[in-house]
């Protein structure tokens, strides 16, 4: 079941909506818990009720080392449970996602003939798995406390961020559904719940699944791609990817407001960003957040000389490209942010200060070329299309807009108007908008603050749910999220 699906606003949102706040009206708030909870097992049991299994187990086993660990005053043994929960969430994550990464490794490197297992990701486990460990990590600092278990079960099944986060911090969601002002309906709330969710589900359907047709044709006909296509192609999905996952997080947001608990910010317009450390400032903050403080920190941070700061920072990078996708396309894009942290380092301490212009270019034009790998299928696919992005053939831009562009097949079915979404000047006059947008407007949470209950954001929310009918109906297409696969 997807925010962006028809059973979702329609049938499943009402539903839950209605049947927790009702609850809390007969003074039944155990049971709206409860409530709330089966709903959201069941919003991720639509995609493969098998999955239910699998996470039953997780929250099972995650509640029983935790309720240990919080009755135990004894170092030594909350230290061995803190082990055994790590070992497990982590061996968890291991086979499912890497299982067959490592085979297929082991034969290429050994000659073996192991056979794969070709297991099927269970949606969200990368973020489960993460929001586990903070969980336990922090119960053996003495953070947590002894929650209910229908608190924690609601703490880690919500779904509003349950398949692609944000990853919530127990001390930031659980003490919010415990509170009795939050147990009634907020008109203030539902407003701009309902007004940031649409603006994640314009980003999506409207933005998003739109550009993702020129980027996926262009990862298609990669080996003939010419120096305009190329561009277009990496230009379409970091597009695709910023419009599509902030699309998502700000959905999460919106939903989770409509029962008044407020998830944290997980972008903050990163394509603005003059460095690379402030983008990862910006992009997948709560990503961030868990790096820093589990990895980065626990490592030693920046405490023990530089040598050992840049260790670390490529090591947190190396772990949130292979947390991303069991492949080397992903490890090289991590290893690649990693090397580029340290050399901002380096350079700061130069004290040269870049012109504000020159210092974003360089960085969005790292990330964008970074996005490469991050997107295809092999390194080899993603060397081809690099190198024809830096080899350019004037003679192309001589006759640009004279004709469609060739190898966008797939976009000759999908029309605007009288044009074709193959037409040049279609393309390369909404990359444009878009990269406005990306680059010079308010962000979305911006826009939630500023948020007031007046006609023309009334008028504003017809306008972002008329584009999405008009876009659903001519694409005629529901898609996943790209999250959604890690």
């Amino acid at each position: 079941m997807l925010f962006n699906s028809f059973i979702f606003i329609f049938l499943f949102l009402p539903i839950v909506f209605s049947g927790y706040f009702l609850l809390n009206y007969f003074k039944k708030h155990q049971l709206s818990l409860y409530w709330l909870a089966l709903g959201s097992l069941f919003f991720y049991g639509y995609f493969k009720p098998i999955y239910l299994i699998l996470i039953s187990i997780s929250i099972g086993f995650n509640y029983l080392i935790g309720s240990q660990m919080n009755g135990t005053e004894r170092r030594g043994i909350k230290k061995t449970l803190l082990t055994i929960g790590i070992l497990f969430n982590v061996s968890l994550l291991g086979y499912y996602k890497y299982a067959d990464f490592f085979i297929s490794n082991t034969n290429t490197a050994l000659g073996t003939n192991f056979n794969l297992l070709h297991l099927i990701l269970p949606l969200g486990l990368s973020f489960i798995t993460f929001q586990k460990i903070a969980y336990l990590v922090d119960t053996f600092r003495g953070e947590t406390k002894n929650y209910k278990f229908s608190t924690f079960v609601l703490f880690a099944t919500f779904f509003p961020q349950l398949i692609a986060g944000p990853i919530v911090h127990h001390k930031e969601i659980i003490p919010q559904f415990e509170e009795e002002k939050n147990k009634r309906i907020s008109f203030d709330n539902v407003s701009k719940g309902i007004y940031i969710f649409l603006i994640g589900l314009t980003k999506k359907v409207v933005i998003a699944d739109t550009v993702a047709i020129w980027a996926n044709d262009g990862f298609q006909n990669y080996k003939s791609l010419t120096f305009i296509e190329s561009w277009i192609t990496s230009f379409s999905y970091t597009i695709q990817l910023y419009f599509d996952f902030s699309g998502y997080c700000d959905m999460a947001i919106g939903l989770a407001l409509l029962f008044n608990i407020k998830l944290p910010t997980n972008f903050y317009s990163p394509y603005k960003s003059r460095n690379i450390q402030e983008f990862w400032k910006k992009w997948h903050m709560t990503l961030g957040r868990f790096l820093t403080q589990y990895i980065y920190i626990p490592f030693g941070g920046n405490r023990k000389g530089a040598a050992r700061t840049y260790f670390n920072l490529f090591i947190v990078f190396f772990i949130s490209g292979f947390w991303h996708g069991a492949g080397w396309t992903f490890i090289l894009w991590g290893t690649l942010h990693g090397l580029a942290s340290i050399i901002v380092r380096l350079w700061g301490k130069t004290k040269i200060q870049l012109p504000y212009w020159f210092s974003w270019f360089i960085t969005f034009q790292f990330v964008n070329v970074a996005w490469i790998y991050f997107r295809a299928s092999t390194i080899g696919q993603a060397n081809t299309i690099i190198f024809k992005m830096f080899n350019p053939n004037w003679e192309e831009f001589k006759g640009i807009f004279s004709h469609p562009i060739r190898h966008f097949s797939q976009s000759v079915s999908y029309k605007i108007g009288t044009l074709t979404l193959n037409n040049p000047k279609l393309i390369i006059l909404s990359l444009i908008i878009l990269f406005i947008i990306a680059f010079l407007t308010n962000n979305s949470i911006q826009r939630l603050e500023k948020f007031k209950y007046k006609w023309f954001n009334i008028f504003m929310c017809q306008v972002m749910l008329l584009l999405v009918l008009v876009s659903i109906f001519y694409m005629q297409k529901n898609s996943i999220f790209l999250y959604f696969n890690f």
